[in-house]
């Protein structure tokens, strides 16, 4: 960390006390922020911009205007260093990364990403000039560069309508039948096959019967645009309920125009967009092995998507178009957008190169460490860091949120990060006799294994994993087969969204890490699959040539692949786990009313009426319609309620302040 000298201190503590007309010029210290990374292909024009904390105040003052409204886009701070070496690069405006959303501006400025700007320069003016002058500001810690968001090359999906009746008799989805990632029993088409084993899925058959999935739950898949019209998913779309499709307004005033089913952040508009020319259909296919909706008669099935009906939502975060990314500021966006509309888990198949992918192949190295990828991409990783904190809706059954990404398609001995990292579930690739696929990154940084086809081996498309297509990418097809660790990747989306619609039915509550670390322990070994011999066709001879590899499985994939994920087991923990839902104690100020839905707090909420009794109604005025408690603050003071149900019952304390904020459940 560097420290200012004393003559900046000084200087900030006037600053923070004197109007910004009042501030003097001084000479530009030296070097200050820190640069955090210098990309090769940095956008030209802008650079991302972390102020000190102790700049809110002026900040704040400086976007507000005459109205008393905030400014989202300013010409200058009124600070009079940082604006003159704005008029010494060209600048033109400053703009907050993160839109103000009153909601949630609280909790944005507790996790200081209310300090992150973009600035915007003359283009003329080289960018990495640019940041070594804005270093010398004391009042910057950090300086990113932005870049766009690469997609990484994507095969085209083959075609498959299915047709048939499907022969698996749990859902009369005809599709199901060659979902083999879901319910393998060792046969493709009816004939028994070497190359598919019994058990070698992610063990929907174990669970079904008991949960098909719950609409409490939302998915935000990051991704290229979810088809939300398509017949297997629709019923199962998020929709904002404040937000009308292509209002051309802001109706619920969290910053973004026409949100109904997600955000467009390629394009800034609400408008998700999956039939272009250069589109794969990689999103809506990730969606619908989450949440296509089962026993519907059509189609395919998904892991959690109800039982025609009652599925998990999907909230499009569309980040890639065509061949277009988004840029830097706009991907963190997206994940405070699913943070902030109610989404716990963030689906992600999508990532950077691995640090051991084969140079011949993939010039382009990636990280190596945590810390690495901290340092460098510090923007985004504070991003993520705000959704494992602050993702899901007050009272829900989980705090917090859970980030699954794919381990990456480089055929490395390290994943890729982001996945690599601590915090999130990282996702390798098996085929359907639970070898890896010749394609998946294993090794550091894999946390758990998912079904994520493979054609080659298989010698057949069916190999690979059938989901949900708009017909643009599938030859007017609305079904198709993908594969690789993007594939795998939302199949343990899919465990975790179900794994959560099932202990929301039992009335259970976990933290993220709880869950997440369930999640990881809720999985069967297939290192005893990893024997012999498998033949791959990625390696290259000295002279550069693709040539077929003998790959020994014992030696490079023994112990290095995670675990295979199974529902069967994630059920068996959540019944086991004593994480059952509390009603919360209860904050209210004078004079106003918290509702609070007691229905997930109690066994016998479905069969069972409520009641209560509050120790001194002097403090406190409780009523109840249905399962819902309304408590209104008369006076200042505390005072216990007790809340039944049935036979069942749980105290609370009640506590009414003047000015109380709503902070029910922690």
């Amino acid at each position: 960390m560097r420290y200012f000298n004393n003559t900046f201190f000084y200087l900030l503590i006037a600053l923070l006390f004197a109007s910004c007309a009042q501030v003097h010029e001084v000479e530009l210290q030296k070097p200050s922020a820190v640069i955090v990374n210098t990309p090769v292909d940095a956008i030209s024009g802008e650079l991302l911009i972390k102020f000190r904390p102790e700049l809110t105040e002026l900040l704040d003052k400086a976007a507000l205007t005459k109205s008393g409204a905030a400014e989202q886009k300013l010409e200058r701070l009124g600070i009079t260093t940082v604006d003159d070496l704005m008029n010494l690069i060209g600048g033109y405006e400053f703009e907050r990364v993160f839109p103000v959303d009153v909601r949630h501006e609280e909790r944005t400025r507790k996790e200081g990403l209310h300090l992150w700007y973009i600035v915007r320069f003359d283009e003329s003016t080289d960018v990495a000039t640019a940041a070594q002058k804005l270093s010398q500001l004391g009042e910057l810690s950090k300086i990113q560069y932005s870049r766009e968001l690469k997609r990484s090359a994507s095969t085209k999906a083959v075609p498959f309508n299915p047709a048939a009746a499907s022969s698996a008799s749990l859902f009369n989805d005809p599709g199901l039948e060659y979902q083999w990632h879901f319910v393998n029993n060792g046969t493709l088409e009816g004939q028994t096959r070497t190359d598919f084993i019994t058990g070698a899925d992610v063990n929907c058959k174990a669970v079904w019967d008991k949960c098909t999935g719950d609409p409490s739950i939302i998915v935000a898949v990051m991704d290229e645009g979810v088809m939300w019209s398509h017949p297997d998913l629709r019923q199962n779309i998020w929709e904002n309920p404040e937000e009308t499709y292509k209002s051309g307004e802001d109706n619920d005033g969290n910053g973004y125009v026409g949100d109904k089913y997600g955000f467009n952040f390629v394009d800034g508009t609400g408008v998700i967009s999956w039939s272009g020319l250069d589109d794969t259909g990689h999103g809506t296919h990730v969606a619908g092995t989450i949440a296509a909706v089962n026993n519907n008669g059509v189609g395919v099935c998904g892991i959690a998507g109800g039982n025609n009906g009652g599925g998990v939502k999907i909230m499009s975060l569309q980040i890639f178009s065509g061949q277009r990314g988004v840029t830097m500021e706009n991907q963190v966006k997206a994940v405070k957008y699913a943070a902030d509309n109610g989404a716990v888990v963030l689906q992600c198949s999508w990532g950077y190169m691995s640090a051991l992918a084969n140079p011949l192949d993939y010039p382009s190295s990636g990280f190596f460490t945590d810390e690495e990828y901290e340092d460098y991409m510090t923007l985004e990783k504070e991003s993520f860091d705000y959704f494992i904190h602050h993702a899901g809706t007050e009272n829900g059954v989980l705090d917090g949120g859970i980030i699954v990404f794919a381990a990456g398609n480089e055929y490395a001995a390290m994943a890729s990060y982001p996945g690599a990292h601590k915090d999130f579930i990282c996702v390798s690739s098996v085929t359907a006799d639970y070898t890896p696929s010749t394609y998946t990154n294993y090794g550091p940084g894999v946390d758990v294994a998912a079904p994520g086809g493979d054609v080659d081996y298989h010698k057949t498309i069916k190999g690979g994993i059938l989901s949900t297509l708009p017909p643009l990418a599938s030859d007017n097809e609305m079904y198709g087969y993908m594969e690789g660790t993007s594939m795998a990747c939302p199949h343990v989306s899919g465990v975790v969204a179900l794994g959560l619609s099932y202990a929301t039915k039992l009335r259970k509550h976990y933290n993220s890490r709880e869950f997440k670390d369930l999640v990881i322990r809720s999985t069967r070994s297939i290192d005893s699959y990893l024997t012999g011999t498998k033949l791959y066709n990625f390696r290259y001879d000295a002279v550069g040539e693709n040539c077929p590899t003998l790959i020994d499985l014992s030696t490079t994939y023994k112990g290095k692949m995670g675990q295979m994920v199974d529902l069967g087991l994630l059920f068996e923990n959540i019944e086991a786990s004593e994480n059952t839902v509390k009603f919360p104690n209860v904050y209210v100020a004078v004079n106003e009313t918290k509702k609070i839905d007691a229905s997930k707090c109690f066994a016998s909420a479905d069969v069972a009426t409520f009641s209560y009794e509050c120790a001194d109604k002097s403090i406190a005025e409780v009523t109840i319609a249905g399962s819902v408690y309304s408590v209104k603050g008369l006076k200042e003071g505390s005072t216990t309620l007790t809340v039944k149900c049935g036979t069942e019952s749980q105290t609370v304390v009640v506590t009414v302040r003047k000015g109380a904020q709503s902070n029910g459940w922690l």
